[in-house]
Order: C-alpha cells, then sequence, then structure tokens
C-alpha cells in the first residue's frame, strides 16, 4: 500500500477545474494508475484507490493525499498542477502497507476523516414517502453523524474513544459532480477528527484503512489518515 502527498498549486486552471468538480478530480487521480478494462470490475476499488484534498489554512496550502494499493505514476500531471518548492518533495509517495500491517489491537491512534454520514429510508418509513423507499438521506445533526462513525467503527475494528466534526460544507463547499447539463450530484462532505482504538486489527486494515468509510469514495470521501496521539 502506498500513500501519495501532493501540493496543488491554486493558480492552474487545472487545480481549479479539479477543485469545481469531483469527477475531474476522480480523472485526475486515476490518470496515474494502470487501465483496467471495465470487464475486471471497478478501478479504483481493485487497485484500491482512495483520496481526500485537505485546505491547510496555517500554510495556505492545498493538499491531496493518495492511498493506493500499487505505486502510482504522476508524471502525467499538467505542467504547473503542482506547487513548487525546491525545500519539499513534490508528489511525495512513501509505502506503508508494511506500517499499516504492524499496528496492533488496543492500539490507540489519532485520526481524521472526510465522510458522506447516510441512512437508508426504510420501506415502512411512511413519513419521507415511497419515492424514497429504499434510498440514501444525509445525517445532517452530529449526534447521527457521531453515531454513524460508531457504527462504522464497530464494524470495521476499531471505537472512538473522542471525535468533532467540522463541516466541511461550510469550509469547502459540497463535493459536486456533474452527470450532465444541469444535473449536477452533491455530497455533502463531513470532516471528524479525533482518537480511536483499533478492538481488531485485522478489521482494521482490512476494511477502514484498506477500503476506506463510507459512501462517495470515488469523489474524494472514505480515506481514514492516522498518526501518533
Amino acid at each position: 500500500m502506498y500513500l501519495s502527498r501532493l501540493l496543488l498549486d491554486p493558480r492552474s486552471r487545472a487545480v481549479r477545474r479539479d477543485l469545481a468538480d469531483c469527477q475531474e478530480l476522480h480523472r485526475t487521480v486515476m490518470a496515474a494508475f494502470p487501465q483496467i478494462q471495465p470487464s475486471d470490475g471497478s478501478a479504483r476499488e481493485r487497485l484500491g484507490v482512495l483520496h481526500r484534498l485537505d485546505v491547510d489554512r496555517r500554510q495556505n496550502r492545498l493538499i491531496l493525499y493518495v492511498q493506493s494499493f500499487e505505486k502510482p505514476d504522476w508524471s502525467h500531471l499538467t505542467p504547473g498542477y503542482l506547487e513548487e518548492n525546491p525545500d519539499l518533495e513534490n508528489p511525495a509517495c512513501k509505502p506503508v502497507g508494511e506500517k499499516y500491517r504492524g499496528i496492533k489491537t488496543g492500539a490507540v491512534l489519532a485520526f481524521r476523516l472526510q465522510a458522506n454520514p447516510t441512512r437508508k429510508v426504510s420501506n415502512n418509513n411512511q413519513k419521507d414517502g415511497p419515492r424514497w423507499h429504499g434510498k440514501r438521506v444525509e445525517l445532517r445533526q452530529e449526534e447521527e453523524q457521531v453515531a454513524w462513525l460508531r457504527r462504522k467503527g464497530e464494524q470495521g475494528g476499531f471505537d472512538l474513544l473522542g471525535v468533532r466534526v467540522l463541516d466541511q460544507v461550510k469550509e469547502q463547499g459540497r463535493r459536486q459532480r456533474q452527470d450532465g447539463p444541469g444535473s449536477p450530484l452533491t455530497l455533502a462532505a463531513v470532516v471528524f477528527e479525533g482518537h480511536l482504538r483499533i478492538t481488531d486489527a485485522e478489521k482494521f486494515y482490512n476494511l477502514s484503512l484498506a477500503r476506506g468509510i463510507g459512501a462517495g469514495k470515488a469523489y474524494g470521501l472514505g480515506l481514514l489518515s492516522l498518526a501518533p496521539p
């Protein structure tokens, strides 16, 4: 498993294009990996590609993180896409699989996650009406969002020890994909930060880390980042 860090130049036209449409950013990210035929299933899923765009306001930087099973090739990026900084390797890519495999049950870690908390409307929920049956709706209350993440933790091998919720919709705008003329798809991105404890190291690696958490993984959601507590 590899983790890439790219410092983006907001003056680049290509960067501004990708910031405006998460489908374009998805294409830019996937272009760094081998092409997989449609019959082989989802390329993103097979290659384990997850990404997240962060805004570092203290250093006034746009940072793109990309996690993948295979080492990416970033040579395709448009000239000027990356920030020029002689003091920093950009893009930077390092193997993290062995380090992540070494995480033991009981370990406590700091984390950051941008995700899309949702719930599936029950067929018995008459309040929402028949047209909503089987659909997923966003969870907008902080208590619901934290409860959603706790459930994901139970399924994915970790417990929440403490968490704060940042409404990324206010900070960065709604993630938007253009499905066709006049038909944007928006995903409400919520950022979780806090500490977690590993309850099942194998589940944590195979589910939470390798697969990501929640929906919208092709559009910059679901990547779990870790750090010492």
